[in-house]
């Protein structure tokens, strides 16, 4: 019998979170969901965090996956802007750890490669790749959902390869692998 496995994959963001789950069933992927939730109506930064614990722990319980795959944040130049894309991934990360998900994160370059080939692509690119991999119908307005869609289709096609990005099996895994972050 084939194994079964869930992946959810996640792009953070504070205005938009973008989300996609797909089920692979022996060697292939098959899509499931992909939605957004949409933060921008909402003024405080706190409220937005909050939020998106939430619906990642509604989409765990909904779901049950056995990965979640996330977007790790690029480095631009706006600090602010950085600083509020790690907030909405570290929340994101803590709703799986708290469920014991094991979570890899994928730079956006590592994703894009690994759906299109390109490291440069553009979102449209990926969303019609995904399109046709997953041989969706439509695709959604906001490229966001197709982009939490690439973690998800990216982590499958990475299976067993660490490569560029950092795997935690949990709270253990997270502080090892993070001691120079720790306050003492």
């Amino acid at each position: 019998m084939a194994v079964e496995k869930i992946i959810l994959g996640i792009d953070p963001g504070t205005t938009i979170m973008g989300f996609g789950v797909i089920k692979v069933v022996g060697k292939k992927m098959e899509f499931v969901q992909m939605n957004e939730l949409l933060l921008s109506k909402y003024s405080d930064p706190y409220v937005k965090l909050r939020l998106i614990f939430e619906r990642t722990i509604e989409l765990i319980d909904t779901y049950h996956p056995d990965e979640l795959a996330i977007e790790a944040p690029f480095f631009g130049k706006n600090v602010q802007s950085m600083l509020k894309l790690g907030r909405a991934q570290g929340v994101a990360m803590a709703a799986g750890l708290s469920r014991d998900i094991p979570v890899t994160e994928y730079l956006p370059k590592k994703i894009k490669m690994a759906i299109t080939g390109n490291g440069n692509a553009s979102k449209e690119q990926v969303a019609m790749m995904l399109k046709s991999l997953l041989d969706l119908k439509t695709l959604p307005k906001n490229l966001d959902a197709t982009d939490g869609l690439a973690a998800a289709v990216c982590h499958f096609f990475n299976s067993g390869v660490k490569v560029g990005g950092k795997n935690y099996s949990g709270w253990a895994s997270f502080v090892s692998q993070n001691e120079s972050k720790i306050v003492k």
